[in-house]
């Protein structure tokens, strides 16, 4: 499957190029202010830090170092413990591999696909010291109950909005909802900028100083002595310096060409967003004639953002025959994400199968995604619908389901 050209491809890139961002670059290529000046990254980490109802939004040059630095920002000691979402890109976890802690998985919701809150209260300690948790496919977890086991039993939680940019949770958004929380640019997204990027958002001042000293070292630079006497040339026209490095950063610096793009998409968010929300309601109305299939749904209180429309087979079989069907028909489907306790990273360290048996079925039974990204032209989002629905009827015994008609369950269970 993975060397074939689909009719219906999976989102490669995540925004819309226009004469507008291509204006932006070339306006930066030509201009005379130095791009290390950072206006362009201040700018844009003020407007992202505004659109999300955060009082910081730190840029960095990926969304994996976002995560990467906003862990530091926990301050994890030897012995601590950490609960974190299995259904998850490695990414959100990876970087708790080198910190000396105890991760303990907490399996989520059978519909929404996030943590579950029900499971998270037994899983926390007098250790527990953060919670790492992401908003699935764009699907905003259940932060109020999050948030108030949090505070009761005094713990800090990252959220991981890599897929959460255009979602609603009770009228706010993602990225204001935790202690902090991280973005993701990179492409496939519904905001993208080179393909690269990441940023940090949270309230708190002093961690806001201490990111900013992670991102890049921070210089002293002082005349150490004059000019030397009797050098020709103009090269030494000015007194000679030296940069005295008196904290050691990651030099993770966001570059100048992606924050002006990031500027020029952010006011289109809530436009390719709407796009991928008019696509699923699509989608929707072919799986409520299936009812074999059932669609992952956002609580009546959230906007679901649909970075990935993820929906749940009755069984393995029914499953691994629509992905086959839908293939042959020339649309991409992917499987995201293999549940993260079972990697060899996590196993090693004595996770095993069974530890979170919600997050197993759904990956190995039930789950699969289909495409839906604002870059699919009306002609491909129309044969999508129609495949759908063709591959459906096929495994509904050969007959299509009338609309308001609910067909039956296929195959053994």
């Amino acid at each position: 499957m993975l060397d074939k050209s689909y009719l219906v491809p999976w989102g490669k890139r995540g925004s819309l190029s226009t004469d507008t961002e291509a204006a932006v670059l070339a306006e930066l290529v030509h201009e005379s202010t130095p791009l290390p000046a950072g206006v362009r990254r201040e700018r844009f980490e003020r407007s992202f830090a505004a659109s999300v109802g955060s009082r910081h939004a730190i840029s960095v040059n990926s969304g994996a170092v976002a995560l990467q630095m906003a862990i530091r920002m926990l301050d994890l000691a030897p012995g601590d413990e950490v609960i974190a979402t299995p259904q998850t890109h490695r990414a959100t976890v990876q970087p708790l591999l080198d910190h000396d802690v105890q991760v303990r998985f907490c399996d989520i919701d059978p519909t929404t696909l996030n943590l579950d809150p029900a499971a998270l209260e037994s899983l926390i300690t007098p250790r527990t010291r953060a919670l790492l948790l992401v908003h699935y496919g764009g699907c905003p977890a259940e932060m109020d109950t999050v948030m108030a086991l949090a505070r009761r039993h005094g713990f800090l939680v990252l959220e991981d909005c890599v897929h959460a940019l255009g979602a609603r949770y009770r009228g706010r958004s993602p990225g204001s909802l935790a202690d902090l929380a991280t973005f993701s640019l990179r492409n496939a997204k519904s905001g993208t900028a080179l393909g690269e990027g990441g940023l940090i958002t949270c309230d708190r001042d002093d961690w806001a100083e201490r990111l900013h000293r992670l991102r890049a070292p921070d210089r002293d630079t002082r005349t150490v002595h004059p000019q030397p006497a009797g050098l020709p040339g103009t090269s030494y026209a000015m007194p000679l310096q030296r940069g005295c490095v008196r904290r050691p950063g990651s030099d993770a610096t966001m570059p100048e060409g992606v924050a002006a793009l990031g500027q020029a998409q952010l006011a289109g968010v809530e436009t390719a967003v709407a796009r991928r929300r008019a696509l699923a309601g699509r989608l929707d109305e072919v799986l409520a004639r299936y009812p074999f299939l059932t669609p992952q749904s956002a609580p009546a209180h959230s906007v679901h953002a649909y970075h990935l429309y993820t929906c749940l087979a009755d069984h393995q079989e029914l499953r691994d025959r629509l992905v086959l069907a839908l293939d042959r028909r020339g649309v991409e489907i992917q499987l995201r994400y293999f549940p993260q306790h079972l990697l060899p990273q996590w196993r090693h360290r004595g996770h095993l199968r069974g530890e979170c048996p919600v997050a197993e079925r759904s990956w190995f039974e039930q789950h699969l995604n289909l495409p839906c990204h604002q870059m699919l032209t009306h002609h491909q989002q129309d044969y999508l619908i129609e495949a759908l629905d063709g591959a459906l009827a096929e495994l509904n015994g050969g007959a299509p389901a009338p609309a308001g008609v609910p067909a039956t369950a296929c195959g053994p269970r």
